[in-house]
């Protein structure tokens, strides 16, 4: 048998492992996704209440705070706007994930095994997984900028029919092209900065964290590589990329979603730093952990759904645990 039909004779997961993991990646976060979206938008819509640069504004002056808490904000948009506005935003959401996931996780892997010559079977140091977590992170954020920035923008859709305001898109892609034809291909990337520090502060704390307890649990207890390891691991992952992800999103939810003129410029803040400074002169340094419950709540099952999922789907297709 010659090489070239030796080669062909292998399984796609061989031939093609990049491709198959991003496949992979992409399948299992899409599912994630779809199962916990209805948090996100609670926490997107929490993110943007009082608003002080807002407020200074004028363009919400005399208007009440709608919504104060996590299942009072889902109960009100779900009673004001219809159970389907739950998972408005969803389409663009999906899209941004198998960007998303599918490019951090094959980064992640190929920096962990090649550049960072993570040996098998032998621990591996937590400094060189913080680097390919973040990393890897901001890679894949930066591809998946525009996919994100619809899924903002189409998360307030609904807020903006309540208060009497015209909407401003017809579906996803009629967004993109709105986007687009306004503020250019640069205005497809508008927020992608804070975009990118949020990416690589929750992958520090995910993909960083999976990796380093679940091989911690594999050579210092009596845990296989099983579904109960893949349980713990991304348990802790949710809650450290929460801890440390939640701030920046706060920042990057706020200048996504704030008005620009012609030239695609926001009207509110300069940059995501004088979006932080005025965030927490104006409401406090705890408002940038607006939104903090649920986006814990929602980063739990995601981590759970997306690693289990993952894991199980490798083994499956033939590719080697994470």
């Amino acid at each position: 048998m010659s090489p070239a039909e030796e080669e062909r004779s292998l399984p796609l997961p061989e031939r093609w492992p990049r491709a198959s993991k991003f496949a992979l990646s992409a399948c299992a976060a899409a599912v994630a996704e779809l199962v916990t979206f209805p948090l996100d938008l609670t926490k997107t819509r929490l993110q943007i209440q009082g608003e002080a640069a807002v407020r200074r504004d004028g363009a919400a002056a005399g208007q009440a705070v709608l919504y104060r808490g996590m299942l009072r904000t889902a109960a009100g948009i779900a009673q004001e706007e219809g159970v389907r506005k739950l998972w408005q935003g969803a389409t663009p959401a999906v899209y941004r994930h198998i960007v998303y996931s599918g490019v951090r996780m094959v980064t992640y892997e190929h920096l962990r095994d090649s550049v960072l010559g993570r040996a098998e079977g032998e621990s591996f140091p937590l400094w060189k997984a913080v680097v390919g977590g973040m990393s890897a992170g901001a890679i894949g954020q930066f591809f998946a900028s525009p996919t994100d920035l619809v899924k903002v923008q189409m998360q307030m859709e609904g807020k903006r029919k309540l208060e009497g305001k015209p909407l401003r898109f017809r579906g996803v892609h009629h967004a993109f092209l709105k986007i687009l034809s306004e503020g250019g291909v640069r205005g497809l990337w508008a927020g992608w900065v804070p975009n990118v520090q949020r990416a690589a502060l929750v992958n520090m704390g995910d993909l960083t964290t999976y990796d380093s307890v679940k091989h911690f649990l594999l050579l210092n207890t009596t845990l296989v590589d099983n579904s109960v390891t893949h349980s713990v691991s991304s348990a802790c992952s949710g809650l450290v990329a929460a801890v440390l992800g939640t701030p920046a999103d706060v920042v990057k939810t706020r200048i996504m979603n704030q008005p620009r003129d012609k030239q695609g410029r926001g009207l509110l803040y300069k940059s995501s730093m004088d979006c932080l400074i005025q965030t927490v002169q104006g409401e406090g340094f705890m408002s940038l952990y607006k939104g903090f419950i649920p986006t814990w709540m929602r980063m739990a099952p995601w981590s759970l759904v997306f690693w289990l999922t993952y894991e199980q789907i490798r083994r499956m297709c033939g590719v080697t645990s994470f």
